[in-house]
């Protein structure tokens, strides 16, 4: 199949037509010529006023629950979702059922998603059934293809488990992520503890169960000398620990999400189940520094934290409702609202996650494999539930005006067309 991008702003830091207006011809899922022009019939042509073309969006942790929980997503259809959000790459969250905590759920993923639009690669739990008690069969998951630990959405309070799953992680080359949550701190919390938290009468969840994990990690990666990466960082204060740390020289990295940028506990008010989240949305301020932190380059890349929820999960009272929002489709046109650089967005969603996670960083040049994110950062929309591809449908983003549009993604001779 021949796909014609006409006009398209190249934007890839390592390569010399960066920044560059040019036509692209992607001939069977190779790159075959780029120039100022090109007159060749195409199966396909994509072409918008403002086009751009940059490296695959690359996610470092979502959940697309399969096995075990395919009524809220699966494989197939988390897939559907991230090819509409502009990604060829996720690293999918091990909290399935079984957990991906040895080698066959490892490799159960990797060959369900062989004919998948996208590459999904399988995050192996650091403890045996995430459990957080003892370690998994770590070696054996590595073997099979998992260069990602973590226990996910349950974050290892042990500081002894931790400090072992470092330790290996040392010796390979694979790395460790974090959710930042002190669970033995307000663990019924169902929000940000604030005036807002008072007023709303639910109980909260204070940022000092997020910033005492931050530091305490930081301390065991310090001791270990291995590397680290924290994600869904949603404070100022965690923010200034990881950027010090990385400062004194530590292996360290850490994500934001785009709705710990876009909302803040004020947000709560009309009590949406979809803005339930972990760790929740914090104060005003601290959603201006997740915001300044994806601005400014600070934060290493965005991650989705797509996590799924089925209709039964939502649609009741906020205190039984279940954390976690979706949003592969949505996340580009979110923070491309409020991000006027598409250089460092391009770093943040493309080539940062690449680079931490130890994926090839394919060159955007004649000959190679095509593996591209074509979008236009000037249209503006409503995100509909229309767009959503996920099977489920827990969106905050519904009925919200963004910019940007992802208009397909090519990913070898896998072609989706939004």
């Amino acid at each position: 199949m021949k796909v014609l991008l006409k006009q398209a702003r190249i934007i890839c830091t390592g390569s010399p037509r960066h920044g560059k207006v040019q036509d692209i011809l992607v001939v069977n899922g190779l790159i075959e010529k780029i120039a100022d022009q090109i007159t060749a019939e195409a199966d396909q042509t994509i072409q918008s006023a403002n086009l751009h073309v940059s490296l695959g969006f690359t996610d470092i942790f979502c959940h697309f629950t399969d096995p075990g929980f395919e009524h809220r997503e699966t494989l197939e259809s988390g897939a559907a979702a991230a090819a509409a959000g502009g990604y060829t790459d996720l690293f999918v969250l091990p909290n399935t059922n079984p957990p991906v905590s040895a080698k066959s759920q490892v490799e159960y993923i990797c060959r369900k998603s062989v004919q998948l639009p996208v590459n999904i690669h399988p995050i192996g739990a650091v403890t045996k059934n995430t459990e957080g008690k003892e370690l998994a069969e770590m070696y054996d998951m590595y073997a099979s293809g998992a260069r990602l630990f973590s226990d996910g959405i349950q974050p290892i309070q042990h500081p002894g488990v931790l400090l072992k799953g470092l330790q290996y992680v040392l010796s390979k080359e694979a790395l460790l992520i974090q959710l930042p949550d002190d669970k033995a701190l307000s663990p019924h919390g169902l929000m940000n503890e604030g005036i807002v938290s008072t007023r709303l009468g639910l109980p909260g969840k204070p940022a000092i169960a997020e910033e005492l994990m931050i530091s305490r990690d930081i301390e065991l990666l310090k001791y270990t000398g291995s590397k680290l990466h924290i994600t869904g960082v949603s404070t100022r204060k965690g923010i200034e620990m990881i950027l010090a740390a990385k400062a004194a020289g530590l292996n360290i990295s850490f994500s934001v999400t785009p709705y710990h940028a876009y909302f803040c506990d004020e947000d709560l008010a009309g009590y949406n189940t979809n803005l339930k989240v972990n760790p929740p949305l914090r104060t005003r301020e601290d959603m201006l520094a997740v915001r300044n932190a994806i601005t400014e380059g600070l934060a290493d890349c965005i991650a989705s934290h797509h996590i799924p929820q089925h209709w039964d999960d939502k649609t009741c009272e906020f205190e039984y409702a279940k954390n976690g929002m979706a949003g592969l489709e949505s996340l580009f046109g979110v923070v491309n609202s409020f991000s006027p650089d598409i250089n460092i967005l391009v770093k943040l969603l493309a080539e940062n996650p690449r680079r931490i996670t130890g994926l090839s960083m394919p060159e955007i040049k004649e000959g190679n494999n095509a593996c591209l994110t074509v979008f236009d950062p000037t249209l503006s929309y409503t995100f509909t539930e229309a767009m959503i591809r996920s099977r489920s449908r827990n969106y905050g983003f519904i009925g919200k005006e963004l910019k940007g549009r992802i208009l397909g993604i090519i990913n070898g001779d896998k072609i989706t067309i939004n």
